[in-house]
Protein backbone atom coordinates (compact mmCIF):
# COMPACT_ATOMS: atom_id res chain seq x y z
CA UNK A 1 0.00 0.00 0.00
CA UNK A 2 1.33 3.27 -0.95
CA UNK A 3 -0.21 6.46 1.01
CA UNK A 4 -0.06 9.46 -1.88
CA UNK A 5 0.33 12.29 1.10
CA UNK A 6 3.23 10.42 2.56
CA UNK A 7 5.39 9.99 -0.49
CA UNK A 8 7.55 12.97 -1.93
CA UNK A 9 8.50 12.69 -5.69
CA UNK A 10 7.14 9.43 -5.11
CA UNK A 11 7.24 7.22 -8.95
CA UNK A 12 5.67 3.85 -9.32
CA UNK A 13 7.53 0.84 -8.94
CA UNK A 14 6.21 -2.22 -10.23
CA UNK A 15 6.85 -5.57 -8.03
CA UNK A 16 7.12 -8.43 -10.88
CA UNK A 17 7.30 -6.59 -14.40
CA UNK A 18 10.82 -6.85 -16.43
CA UNK A 19 11.78 -3.36 -16.81
CA UNK A 20 12.01 -2.50 -19.85
CA UNK A 21 9.67 -4.43 -21.67
CA UNK A 22 6.44 -2.37 -23.48
CA UNK A 23 4.41 -2.04 -20.37
CA UNK A 24 0.45 -1.18 -20.24
CA UNK A 25 -0.44 1.20 -17.01
CA UNK A 26 -3.88 2.49 -16.29
CA UNK A 27 -6.04 3.49 -12.69
CA UNK A 28 -8.90 1.30 -11.71
CA UNK A 29 -10.93 3.06 -9.29
CA UNK A 30 -15.04 3.01 -9.05
CA UNK A 31 -17.69 4.15 -6.48
CA UNK A 32 -17.55 7.98 -6.76
CA UNK A 33 -20.96 8.72 -5.12
CA UNK A 34 -20.08 11.83 -6.07
CA UNK A 35 -23.33 13.94 -4.64
CA UNK A 36 -22.84 11.85 -1.24
CA UNK A 37 -24.97 13.03 2.05
CA UNK A 38 -23.54 10.88 4.90
CA UNK A 39 -25.50 11.27 7.90
CA UNK A 40 -27.09 14.88 6.38
CA UNK A 41 -24.23 16.34 5.85
CA UNK A 42 -22.19 17.01 1.73
CA UNK A 43 -19.57 15.28 1.52
CA UNK A 44 -18.77 17.32 -1.72
CA UNK A 45 -16.15 19.77 -0.39
CA UNK A 46 -14.70 15.70 0.95
CA UNK A 47 -14.85 14.40 -2.77
CA UNK A 48 -13.42 17.25 -4.39
CA UNK A 49 -10.28 17.27 -1.90
CA UNK A 50 -9.59 13.36 -2.96
CA UNK A 51 -10.04 14.15 -6.28
CA UNK A 52 -7.60 16.38 -6.56
CA UNK A 53 -4.98 13.69 -5.00
CA UNK A 54 -6.46 11.29 -7.81
CA UNK A 55 -5.82 13.93 -10.82
CA UNK A 56 -2.70 14.55 -8.74
CA UNK A 57 -1.72 10.88 -9.29
CA UNK A 58 -2.94 10.44 -12.78
CA UNK A 59 -0.27 13.77 -13.86
CA UNK A 60 2.36 12.17 -11.97
CA UNK A 61 2.28 8.42 -13.38
CA UNK A 62 1.00 9.40 -16.46
CA UNK A 63 -1.28 6.24 -17.18
CA UNK A 64 -1.79 5.45 -20.55
CA UNK A 65 -5.82 4.69 -19.51
CA UNK A 66 -8.43 5.63 -16.39
CA UNK A 67 -11.23 3.38 -15.66
CA UNK A 68 -14.22 4.12 -13.30
CA UNK A 69 -15.99 1.49 -12.52
CA UNK A 70 -19.44 2.55 -12.26
CA UNK A 71 -21.86 4.46 -9.69
CA UNK A 72 -20.22 8.22 -11.04
CA UNK A 73 -23.29 9.69 -9.01
CA UNK A 74 -24.86 8.91 -5.78
CA UNK A 75 -28.07 8.68 -7.19
CA UNK A 76 -30.42 9.20 -10.49
CA UNK A 77 -30.25 13.35 -10.42
CA UNK A 78 -27.33 14.38 -8.96
CA UNK A 79 -26.76 17.70 -7.53
CA UNK A 80 -25.44 20.58 -9.37
CA UNK A 81 -22.46 20.61 -7.26
CA UNK A 82 -21.58 17.09 -7.98
CA UNK A 83 -22.16 17.27 -11.85
CA UNK A 84 -19.80 20.59 -11.87
CA UNK A 85 -17.08 18.11 -9.70
CA UNK A 86 -17.49 15.78 -12.19
CA UNK A 87 -16.98 18.13 -15.17
CA UNK A 88 -13.87 19.66 -13.49
CA UNK A 89 -11.97 16.51 -12.85
CA UNK A 90 -12.57 14.89 -16.18
CA UNK A 91 -12.08 17.91 -17.87
CA UNK A 92 -8.49 18.38 -15.89
CA UNK A 93 -7.44 14.39 -16.90
CA UNK A 94 -8.95 14.03 -20.13
CA UNK A 95 -8.58 17.82 -21.81
CA UNK A 96 -5.83 18.81 -19.57
CA UNK A 97 -3.84 16.17 -19.29
CA UNK A 98 -4.50 13.90 -22.54
CA UNK A 99 -5.23 10.58 -20.17
CA UNK A 100 -8.15 8.67 -22.02
CA UNK A 101 -11.18 7.70 -19.31
CA UNK A 102 -13.23 5.08 -19.67
CA UNK A 103 -16.94 5.30 -17.37
CA UNK A 104 -19.43 2.82 -16.87
CA UNK A 105 -22.78 3.32 -15.14
CA UNK A 106 -23.42 1.86 -11.83
CA UNK A 107 -26.38 0.86 -10.23
CA UNK A 108 -27.05 4.62 -8.52
CA UNK A 109 -26.55 6.25 -11.57
CA UNK A 110 -29.06 7.12 -14.59
CA UNK A 111 -28.02 5.64 -17.67
CA UNK A 112 -29.83 8.20 -20.23
CA UNK A 113 -28.51 10.74 -17.90
CA UNK A 114 -24.56 9.78 -17.89
CA UNK A 115 -24.45 8.48 -21.54
CA UNK A 116 -25.77 12.00 -22.61
CA UNK A 117 -23.43 13.00 -25.77
CA UNK A 118 -21.17 9.87 -25.10
CA UNK A 119 -21.01 9.85 -29.05
CA UNK A 120 -19.68 13.27 -28.88
CA UNK A 121 -17.30 12.83 -25.69
CA UNK A 122 -15.72 9.32 -27.01
CA UNK A 123 -13.95 11.62 -29.94
CA UNK A 124 -12.07 13.67 -27.00
CA UNK A 125 -10.81 10.29 -25.30
CA UNK A 126 -14.24 10.31 -22.97
CA UNK A 127 -16.16 7.23 -23.25
CA UNK A 128 -18.99 6.86 -21.25
CA UNK A 129 -21.09 3.56 -21.50
CA UNK A 130 -24.04 3.51 -19.64
CA UNK A 131 -26.07 1.14 -21.63
CA UNK A 132 -26.34 -2.65 -22.49
CA UNK A 133 -26.94 -1.68 -25.71
CA UNK A 134 -23.23 -0.14 -25.61
CA UNK A 135 -21.48 -3.42 -24.96
CA UNK A 136 -21.34 -4.97 -28.50
CA UNK A 137 -17.94 -4.18 -29.80
CA UNK A 138 -14.72 -3.11 -27.58
CA UNK A 139 -12.85 -0.07 -27.19
CA UNK A 140 -9.42 -0.35 -28.55
CA UNK A 141 -7.37 1.93 -26.92
CA UNK A 142 -3.39 2.44 -28.98
CA UNK A 143 -0.53 3.97 -27.69
CA UNK A 144 2.62 3.47 -27.63
CA UNK A 145 2.90 0.43 -25.19
CA UNK A 146 0.85 -1.52 -27.37
CA UNK A 147 -3.31 -2.05 -27.71
CA UNK A 148 -5.85 -3.53 -25.33
CA UNK A 149 -9.08 -4.56 -25.45
CA UNK A 150 -11.46 -2.90 -23.30
CA UNK A 151 -15.00 -4.31 -22.59
CA UNK A 152 -17.45 -2.08 -20.38
CA UNK A 153 -20.60 -3.29 -19.21
CA UNK A 154 -22.68 -0.90 -16.90
CA UNK A 155 -25.04 -2.31 -14.41
CA UNK A 156 -28.33 -3.14 -15.53
CA UNK A 157 -31.15 -4.63 -14.05
CA UNK A 158 -32.09 -8.84 -15.04
CA UNK A 159 -35.32 -7.51 -16.24
CA UNK A 160 -33.85 -4.51 -18.70
CA UNK A 161 -31.42 -7.10 -19.58
CA UNK A 162 -34.08 -9.63 -20.63
CA UNK A 163 -35.79 -6.96 -22.41
CA UNK A 164 -32.82 -5.57 -24.57
CA UNK A 165 -31.45 -8.40 -25.17
CA UNK A 166 -34.78 -10.59 -26.07
CA UNK A 167 -33.60 -13.48 -23.97
CA UNK A 168 -36.34 -14.57 -21.71
CA UNK A 169 -33.82 -16.59 -19.67
CA UNK A 170 -32.15 -14.09 -18.11
CA UNK A 171 -33.84 -14.24 -14.37
CA UNK A 172 -31.02 -13.17 -12.39
CA UNK A 173 -28.16 -11.19 -12.35
CA UNK A 174 -25.89 -13.97 -13.16
CA UNK A 175 -27.83 -15.43 -16.06
CA UNK A 176 -27.64 -11.32 -16.96
CA UNK A 177 -24.25 -11.41 -17.16
CA UNK A 178 -23.73 -14.51 -19.30
CA UNK A 179 -26.63 -13.46 -21.46
CA UNK A 180 -24.48 -9.52 -22.08
CA UNK A 181 -20.57 -11.34 -22.25
CA UNK A 182 -22.52 -13.93 -24.80
CA UNK A 183 -23.64 -10.96 -27.04
CA UNK A 184 -19.49 -9.41 -26.87
CA UNK A 185 -17.90 -9.19 -30.16
CA UNK A 186 -14.36 -10.02 -29.58
CA UNK A 187 -12.00 -8.60 -31.73
CA UNK A 188 -7.95 -8.52 -30.05
CA UNK A 189 -5.68 -6.60 -30.14
CA UNK A 190 -2.07 -7.57 -31.68
CA UNK A 191 -1.07 -7.89 -27.88
CA UNK A 192 -4.20 -10.14 -27.12
CA UNK A 193 -4.75 -7.77 -23.61
CA UNK A 194 -8.33 -7.48 -22.53
CA UNK A 195 -9.65 -5.65 -19.42
CA UNK A 196 -13.50 -5.75 -18.16
CA UNK A 197 -14.92 -3.29 -17.02
CA UNK A 198 -18.42 -3.95 -14.98
CA UNK A 199 -20.48 -2.89 -11.66
CA UNK A 200 -21.38 -6.60 -10.20
CA UNK A 201 -21.61 -8.35 -7.10
CA UNK A 202 -19.17 -10.89 -7.57
CA UNK A 203 -19.76 -14.60 -5.13
CA UNK A 204 -17.00 -14.03 -2.35
CA UNK A 205 -16.63 -10.20 -2.38
CA UNK A 206 -17.01 -8.73 1.66
CA UNK A 207 -20.06 -6.41 1.71
CA UNK A 208 -20.00 -3.17 3.62
CA UNK A 209 -23.52 -1.26 5.02
CA UNK A 210 -23.09 2.06 2.17
CA UNK A 211 -23.43 -0.02 -0.42
CA UNK A 212 -27.23 -0.72 -1.69
CA UNK A 213 -28.53 -4.17 -2.62
CA UNK A 214 -28.43 -5.18 -6.23
CA UNK A 215 -32.06 -6.72 -5.87
CA UNK A 216 -34.91 -7.69 -3.37
CA UNK A 217 -35.73 -11.32 -2.49
CA UNK A 218 -33.31 -12.36 -5.28
CA UNK A 219 -29.83 -13.94 -5.97
CA UNK A 220 -27.58 -11.16 -6.77
CA UNK A 221 -24.00 -12.24 -7.18
CA UNK A 222 -22.38 -13.29 -10.55
CA UNK A 223 -20.04 -16.35 -9.80
CA UNK A 224 -16.35 -15.77 -10.46
CA UNK A 225 -16.25 -18.06 -13.59
CA UNK A 226 -18.10 -15.85 -15.58
CA UNK A 227 -15.03 -13.26 -16.17
CA UNK A 228 -12.78 -16.30 -17.46
CA UNK A 229 -10.74 -15.22 -20.37
CA UNK A 230 -9.65 -11.44 -19.46
CA UNK A 231 -6.22 -10.39 -18.23
CA UNK A 232 -7.84 -7.74 -15.63
CA UNK A 233 -11.23 -7.53 -14.42
CA UNK A 234 -12.07 -4.21 -13.06
CA UNK A 235 -15.19 -3.93 -10.54
CA UNK A 236 -17.37 -1.95 -9.11
CA UNK A 237 -20.35 -1.85 -6.33
CA UNK A 238 -18.79 -3.40 -3.15
CA UNK A 239 -16.94 -0.88 -1.11
CA UNK A 240 -14.06 -2.36 0.75
CA UNK A 241 -10.90 -2.91 -1.61
CA UNK A 242 -10.63 -6.62 -2.02
CA UNK A 243 -9.49 -8.95 -5.05
CA UNK A 244 -12.12 -11.70 -5.14
CA UNK A 245 -10.06 -14.00 -7.88
CA UNK A 246 -6.58 -13.91 -9.52
CA UNK A 247 -7.66 -11.39 -11.99
CA UNK A 248 -10.47 -9.94 -10.39
CA UNK A 249 -9.97 -6.83 -8.66
CA UNK A 250 -12.90 -4.21 -6.58
CA UNK A 251 -11.00 -0.87 -6.29
CA UNK A 252 -13.56 0.48 -3.78
CA UNK A 253 -15.41 3.30 -2.68
CA UNK A 254 -13.44 6.72 -2.92
CA UNK A 255 -14.28 7.58 0.61
CA UNK A 256 -15.94 6.13 3.65
CA UNK A 257 -19.33 6.07 3.44
CA UNK A 258 -20.79 4.20 6.27
CA UNK A 259 -19.14 4.02 9.55
CA UNK A 260 -18.77 0.25 8.88
CA UNK A 261 -15.91 0.98 6.50
CA UNK A 262 -14.08 3.12 9.57
CA UNK A 263 -11.01 0.30 9.29
CA UNK A 264 -10.96 0.53 5.86
CA UNK A 265 -7.97 2.11 3.84
CA UNK A 266 -9.83 3.78 0.34
CA UNK A 267 -7.24 3.18 -2.45
CA UNK A 268 -7.13 3.36 -5.97
CA UNK A 269 -5.39 0.55 -8.15
CA UNK A 270 -2.59 1.29 -10.44
CA UNK A 271 -1.42 -1.48 -12.68
CA UNK A 272 0.80 -2.63 -15.21
CA UNK A 273 -0.22 -4.99 -17.80
CA UNK A 274 2.92 -6.46 -19.47
CA UNK A 275 2.72 -7.75 -23.78
CA UNK A 276 1.21 -10.87 -22.55
CA UNK A 277 -1.63 -9.70 -20.09
CA UNK A 278 0.19 -9.95 -16.78
CA UNK A 279 -0.02 -7.72 -14.29
CA UNK A 280 0.80 -5.80 -11.48
CA UNK A 281 -0.98 -4.16 -9.28
CA UNK A 282 -0.63 -1.80 -6.42
CA UNK A 283 -2.89 0.05 -4.01
CA UNK A 284 -2.66 3.88 -3.71
CA UNK A 285 -4.38 5.64 -0.75
CA UNK A 286 -5.29 9.30 -0.31
CA UNK A 287 -5.89 11.35 2.73
CA UNK A 288 -9.14 12.11 3.31
CA UNK A 289 -10.09 15.85 4.72
CA UNK A 290 -11.79 14.32 7.24
CA UNK A 291 -11.37 10.59 8.19
CA UNK A 292 -14.63 8.42 9.34
CA UNK A 293 -14.38 7.24 13.01
CA UNK A 294 -15.89 5.08 15.69
CA UNK A 295 -14.60 5.88 19.10
CA UNK A 296 -15.89 4.07 23.00
CA UNK A 297 -16.06 4.82 26.04
CA UNK A 298 -17.51 6.90 28.88
CA UNK A 299 -18.75 10.81 28.12
CA UNK A 300 -16.27 12.36 30.59
CA UNK A 301 -13.24 9.96 29.44
CA UNK A 302 -14.41 10.90 25.80
CA UNK A 303 -14.38 14.98 27.03
CA UNK A 304 -11.06 14.90 28.40
CA UNK A 305 -9.30 13.51 25.44
CA UNK A 306 -7.23 15.70 23.61
CA UNK A 307 -7.79 15.28 19.97
CA UNK A 308 -5.04 16.76 16.97
CA UNK A 309 -6.46 19.39 15.23
CA UNK A 310 -6.92 17.40 12.35
CA UNK A 311 -8.95 14.23 14.49
CA UNK A 312 -11.38 16.22 15.81
CA UNK A 313 -12.60 17.31 12.92
CA UNK A 314 -13.45 13.52 11.82
CA UNK A 315 -17.04 12.03 11.22
CA UNK A 316 -17.51 10.42 14.42
CA UNK A 317 -19.90 7.96 15.73
CA UNK A 318 -19.48 7.93 19.66
CA UNK A 319 -20.67 4.48 21.80
CA UNK A 320 -21.49 5.45 25.07
CA UNK A 321 -20.64 3.10 28.00
CA UNK A 322 -22.61 5.01 30.75
CA UNK A 323 -25.36 3.07 32.13
CA UNK A 324 -27.29 6.15 32.95
CA UNK A 325 -29.30 9.04 31.73
CA UNK A 326 -27.67 12.03 30.21
CA UNK A 327 -28.35 15.22 29.56
CA UNK A 328 -27.60 16.63 25.66
CA UNK A 329 -24.94 14.48 25.08
CA UNK A 330 -24.67 15.19 21.28
CA UNK A 331 -24.51 18.61 22.17
CA UNK A 332 -21.76 17.93 24.93
CA UNK A 333 -19.74 16.07 22.59
CA UNK A 334 -20.13 18.45 19.73
CA UNK A 335 -18.27 21.07 21.76
CA UNK A 336 -15.10 19.25 21.33
CA UNK A 337 -15.66 16.85 18.31
CA UNK A 338 -17.90 19.52 16.22
CA UNK A 339 -18.56 16.42 13.78
CA UNK A 340 -20.13 13.59 15.48
CA UNK A 341 -22.63 12.13 13.44
CA UNK A 342 -24.20 9.22 15.85
CA UNK A 343 -24.12 8.13 18.77
CA UNK A 344 -24.86 4.72 20.24
CA UNK A 345 -26.20 3.56 23.55
CA UNK A 346 -26.81 -0.25 22.79
CA UNK A 347 -27.31 -1.26 26.73
CA UNK A 348 -30.64 0.68 26.01
CA UNK A 349 -33.58 -1.54 26.15
CA UNK A 350 -31.77 -4.77 26.11
CA UNK A 351 -31.97 -5.88 29.36
CA UNK A 352 -35.25 -7.21 29.39
CA UNK A 353 -35.29 -10.26 27.65
CA UNK A 354 -38.32 -9.24 25.33
CA UNK A 355 -37.34 -11.09 21.97
CA UNK A 356 -36.20 -9.12 19.08
CA UNK A 357 -34.55 -6.20 21.62
CA UNK A 358 -30.99 -7.18 20.62
CA UNK A 359 -31.67 -7.12 17.01
CA UNK A 360 -29.70 -4.16 15.09
CA UNK A 361 -32.43 -3.19 12.41
CA UNK A 362 -29.64 -1.30 10.65
CA UNK A 363 -28.54 -4.55 9.48
CA UNK A 364 -31.67 -5.78 8.30
CA UNK A 365 -31.85 -6.35 4.82
CA UNK A 366 -35.53 -4.55 3.44
CA UNK A 367 -37.44 -7.76 3.07
CA UNK A 368 -36.29 -8.91 6.17
CA UNK A 369 -37.29 -5.58 7.91
CA UNK A 370 -41.16 -5.88 6.37
CA UNK A 371 -41.28 -9.33 6.96
CA UNK A 372 -40.80 -8.48 10.63
CA UNK A 373 -42.96 -5.81 10.84
CA UNK A 374 -45.70 -7.64 9.09
CA UNK A 375 -45.21 -10.80 11.95
CA UNK A 376 -45.36 -7.97 14.47
CA UNK A 377 -48.91 -6.16 13.35
CA UNK A 378 -50.25 -9.41 12.08
CA UNK A 379 -48.78 -11.96 14.32
CA UNK A 380 -48.43 -14.36 11.61
CA UNK A 381 -45.46 -14.83 8.79
CA UNK A 382 -45.68 -13.80 5.39
CA UNK A 383 -46.99 -16.67 3.16
CA UNK A 384 -44.71 -17.14 0.00
CA UNK A 385 -47.41 -15.47 -2.28
CA UNK A 386 -46.89 -12.31 -0.24
CA UNK A 387 -43.23 -12.26 -0.11
CA UNK A 388 -43.83 -12.88 -4.30
CA UNK A 389 -45.84 -9.59 -4.28
CA UNK A 390 -43.47 -7.39 -2.01
CA UNK A 391 -40.57 -8.47 -3.79
CA UNK A 392 -42.17 -7.54 -7.34
CA UNK A 393 -43.92 -4.55 -5.78
CA UNK A 394 -40.50 -2.90 -4.30
CA UNK A 395 -38.46 -4.03 -7.51
CA UNK A 396 -40.54 -1.73 -9.35
CA UNK A 397 -40.91 1.23 -7.47
CA UNK A 398 -37.16 0.90 -7.10
CA UNK A 399 -36.95 1.21 -11.08
CA UNK A 400 -39.41 3.67 -10.67
CA UNK A 401 -37.34 5.43 -8.40
CA UNK A 402 -34.01 5.35 -10.30
CA UNK A 403 -35.17 8.48 -12.73
CA UNK A 404 -37.69 9.91 -10.30
CA UNK A 405 -37.03 13.54 -10.09
CA UNK A 406 -35.60 14.56 -6.04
Amino acid sequence: MICWAEVSGWRFTPNTLQRGDPILRFIHTADWHLGRLFHGVHLTEDQAHILQQFTDLVRQSKPDLVIVAGDIYDRAVPPPDAVALLNDTVSEIVLGLKVPMLMIAGNHDSPERLGFGSALLSQQQLHMISDVGQVGTPIRFEGSHGTVDVIGIPYAEPAVVRERLGDEAVKDHSLAMRAILGAVKKPRGKSGRSILVTHAFVAGGKVSDSERPLSIGGAESVPRSKFAGFDYVALGHLHRPQTVGPKLHYSGSLLKYSFSEAEHTKSVKLVEMDTKGSCSVQEVSFSPLKDVRRIKGHLKRILEEQPGRTAKNDYLMVSLLDKGAILDAMGKLREVYPNVLHIERSHLGSGDGAPGRNIDHRRMSDEELFSAFFTEVTDGDLTSEQRTSYVETVSAMRRDEREADK
